[in-house]
């Protein structure tokens, strides 16, 4: 059947079913995009890094080229020595009469080494010095530093233990020569003999650093960009900051640097920016890096940044639009399940929903026109079943009261009365009467405890005179409680309990304590008795649904349990502690009323 729809508006709540689907979708967009922009800009900006250090390797294997040609030089000018036969003959093992026969060949010698300067503004020192203890230099006249010993000389130790081979040594400060002090490199080589097996002597070539210092600071590698070079021992040859370095004002990654293979690059952070090193490593155990700053190399970073930030941002305003266009399609058959479900919240039990597309949305319409109808059919049971409820509710009342304990207290006043006991007789009848009066009070489930701390008087009273000098109790209920309610007969069926299964049959004298007291939010009474006590078996089967052997009074104690979850919750109740031969003590727990 046709019916109307409330007007609804097109703004929906904050918390509504399309804000969070709305919600949902902007979510995953954003995170999406934001991903796919990150990874972007990621990728873009290792292929520029990564073109960026093929750019710097060519440049640094074009100065190792250059260092490689200027050294290769240098060793053709130590071949010239090898080649001379003047040399040769100088430094080999033939003695010379007298001094003017040496003058000739050191005059020709020095010769060849000054025409070698004089084309050669880069060299510092061209010398020979021979085992046999003579020596020669590109000066006519040359006086060694008498305090610097020429086989203590790094170059020369090197050079002898190279076998022939040139050695370039680390900078150091030259002090063969006296009165001289130049800081150079040293190129030095063990001269053989015509047969090439004996050793006669070593050369020496001393290079100026400006040379090295002009081919590799002419290198571009940025404006902070540069290049320095360290020998095979980590000592630093060229450092453009070199005094710097060694003030200690200044560090490089050296370690790194010589652990390095060649033709390699790594990237290393620092305060001054993320930089990239290239190495190239020469034939003669140099290393040459260039080190250049990321940030100036990838001139086009900011601007590749800002166009990837602006695709992002317009592919979400795009997104979003879909995502708010999608939820309220989606959201619309919620809607209108909706709308059905306050109908029925007003208490229209009649309303069907309308079932359009059968996915989970449809069975969750199809399910609520099953619960609308389940509902209709149950509350036609509950006015069924709450009359017969009423039916069962007089029923227990009519057994509150125990006949066997009526029974027995009536013989009880019966026997007084032949006694003539007359005083104990009206005591008894009354308390009878009052705990008669509390047990037919069918209007009202919840009393005050002041009344039922007045019942549970009346009743150990009565079973007081009937047991006499076999039973005492003991009551202490704190005052600023009696105010609060409690449930009606809460504590008669564990007092009933405690005298006919605890202390009836004892051979001492019985005690019930009765204590009740404000715990926080809670109400907790304890009964405690000093009778048989009970075995774990038993304490089970004392709570279990009523039979004729568990019954204990009127109400039975299972039922209590279940009456005070019932008004209270499920976290209020009773607990039971026993111990056989050592009595028994119940604790009941119930909230402030």
């Amino acid at each position: 059947m046709a019916r109307e729809r409330p007007l609804r508006l097109p703004i929906f709540p904050l918390k509504s079913i399309q804000s969070s689907i709305s919600l949902a979708f902007s979510c995953l967009i954003l995170a999406a995009i934001v991903s796919t922009s990150l990874i972007s800009y990621q990728l873009s900006v290792t292929a520029v890094e990564k073109n960026a250090q093929g750019y710097i390797e060519e440049i640094i294997k074009q100065v190792n080229t250059n260092i490689q040609s200027y050294v290769d030089n240098m060793e053709n000018i130590s071949l010239l020595a090898m080649t001379s036969k003047d040399v040769k003959y100088y430094i080999s093992d033939n003695s010379f009469i007298s001094a003017e026969e040496r003058r000739p060949y050191e005059k020709r010698i020095s010769d060849l080494f000054q025409a070698i300067l004089y084309t050669r503004k880069d060299i510092a020192n061209i010398m020979v010095f021979g085992y046999n203890g003579r020596f020669v230099s590109d000066r006519r006249i040359t006086a060694l530093n008498p305090n610097a010993k020429l086989q203590e000389q790094p170059w020369y130790v090197d050079a002898r233990s190279a076998g022939g081979k040139s050695i370039i040594s680390a900078p150091h400060v030259q002090n063969i020569i006296q009165n001289e002090y130049r800081w150079v490199v040293s190129l030095s080589r063990e001269l053989k003999s015509t047969d090439g097996i004996t050793a006669e002597g070593v050369f020496l070539v001393d290079l100026n650093l400006s040379v090295i210092n002009d081919l590799a600071s002419n290198i571009n590698l940025g404006k902070r960009g540069y290049v320095f070079i360290v020998d095979q021992k980590g000592n630093i040859v060229y450092h453009p900051q070199q005094q710097l370095i060694n003030s200690n004002l200044r560090t490089e990654l050296i370690p790194q640097v010589t652990a390095a293979r060649s033709g390699t690059s790594f990237i290393a952070g620092g305060d001054e920016g993320k930089r990239i090193y290239s190495i190239q490593d020469t034939s003669f155990g140099w290393k040459i890096v260039g080190v250049a700053y990321t940030d100036e190399l990838i001139a086009s970073k900011a601007a590749l940044r800002n166009s990837i930030l602006l695709y992002a941002l317009c592919g979400l305003a795009i997104s979003l639009i879909i995502s708010f266009w999608l939820s309220h399609r989606l959201s619309r058959p919620i809607k209108d399940l909706q709308a059905d479900m306050k109908l029925v919240e007003r208490g229209n039990f009649h309303i069907q929903t309308e079932i359009g597309q059968m996915n989970e949305i449809g069975q969750l319409g199809r399910t609520f026109n099953m619960m609308v109808g389940r509902i209709k059919t149950l509350m036609d049971e509950i006015i069924l079943n709450q009359e017969s409820k009423r039916k069962s509710e007089l029923m227990l009342l009519q057994a509150q009261i125990n006949p066997h304990f009526l029974y027995n207290t009536l013989d009880s006043i019966v026997w007084m009365a032949e006694q003539k006991q007359h005083e104990e007789v009206v005591l008894m009848t009354s308390a009878l009467a009052k705990l008669f009066r509390a047990s037919i009070t069918k209007d009202q489930e919840i009393i005050p405890i002041r009344v039922e701390a007045e019942h549970i008087t009346n009743y150990l009273l009565i079973q007081k005179m009937r047991y006499e000098s076999q039973l005492d109790y003991e009551i202490d209920i704190a005052d600023d409680i009696l105010r609060f309610k409690t449930l009606k007969l809460l504590l008669q069926p564990f007092v009933e309990n405690a005298i006919y299964h605890g202390i009836r049959g004892s051979a001492d004298k019985g005690m019930i304590t009765i204590r009740g007291t404000q715990q926080g939010d809670n109400i907790v009474f304890e009964i405690e008795d000093n009778g048989q006590g009970m075995s774990p078996e038993q304490l089970q089967r004392l709570l279990l649904p009523d039979d004729g052997e568990n019954r204990t009074s009127g109400i039975g104690i299972r039922n209590v349990n279940e009456r005070i979850k019932l008004y209270f919750g499920h976290e209020y109740g009773i607990q039971i502690r026993s111990e056989l031969e050592a009595g028994t003590c119940v604790t009941i727990t119930i909230p402030t009323l």
